[in-house]
């Protein structure tokens, strides 16, 4: 983790699970970033406990209001961000908000449907956009042309149950609306490398593992991945992205998983 070096960070869904996970660690590095922006719902709110008692040790972590399902937030959300950076761009977006509803595929509703495809999908795309200015300016600023999450970077946090050609993601679990949302996102992502590469960000999907969460253990199975080791091998694979990861989709140990 010594390795990555970055300006400023902002992760989103940060009060709990992943979310805090990453903030935690980006907090703890031997070189952290100099702002780390937490978005969360309620930033005052007793869900967002953990993320108080960080900020209260951390002058640099910033706790930001922000619901990923609505545009206003969004966009309030980038005006104060761009306030704090003061004239510097943002380096990492982590576009890791995301909801599960499990349900029988039968009994799937069209606002089930919309519900999880706001939030892990169209959210994810609205940041992409909101932040474009401050991405671009950060890229701008950094030396070099190669593309890396030290100069300007997205990483969107999916899920290998988005995985069509994956037989391991088609487990018996209810869960079409997830499944639906981040086969949705994963091309999202591969639109973006597309159409920021020329601006100098790179773009690609993570998929965390099946990780000992809430939201992981919502389908009453002890999930085989550890918060821990979820969150330090992202962050090890992050470090280590290049012009030639941009657009790609990867697990948590760097492995590629197929589309």
């Amino acid at each position: 983790m010594g390795e990555l070096r970055v300006h400023s960070v902002l992760v989103t869904g940060a009060n709990r699970g992943i979310g805090l996970g990453l903030v935690q660690h980006f907090l703890g590095m031997p070189t952290p970033p100099k702002v780390v922006f937490a978005g969360c719902r309620e930033p005052k709110g007793q869900r967002a406990q953990e993320l108080q008692n960080l900020a209260s040790k951390h002058p640099n972590l910033v706790i930001l209001p922000l619901d990923v399902s609505n545009p206003a937030s969004i966009k309030a959300a980038a005006a104060t961000v761009e306030k704090h950076l003061g004239g510097s761009g943002l380096t990492l977006l982590i576009n890791n908000a995301g909801m599960l509803k499990i349900t029988p595929p039968e009994d799937v509703t069209l606002e089930d449907m919309m519900q999880v495809y706001t939030t892990n999908t169209i959210g994810p795309m609205l940041m992409g956009q909101a932040f474009l200015p401050l991405l671009k300016k950060a890229a701008q600023g950094s030396p070099g042309s190669a593309l890396s999450c030290s100069k300007a970077a997205i990483v969107n946090i999916s899920s290998i149950a988005g995985s069509i050609a994956s037989s391991l993601s088609l487990d018996p679990m209810h869960i079409l609306s997830y499944r639906c949302s981040k086969a949705a996102l994963n091309m999202l992502t591969k639109c973006q490398s597309l159409g920021y590469r020329e601006h100098g960000i790179l773009c690609v999907a993570l998929h965390p593992g099946w990780v000992q969460t809430d939201m992981g253990s919502a389908g009453g199975r002890k999930p085989p991945v550890t918060l821990d080791a979820s969150v330090r091998g992202m962050l090890k694979v992050i470090s280590s992205l290049s012009e030639k990861d941009t657009g790609t989709f990867l697990d948590w140990e760097g492995k590629v998983v197929p589309w």
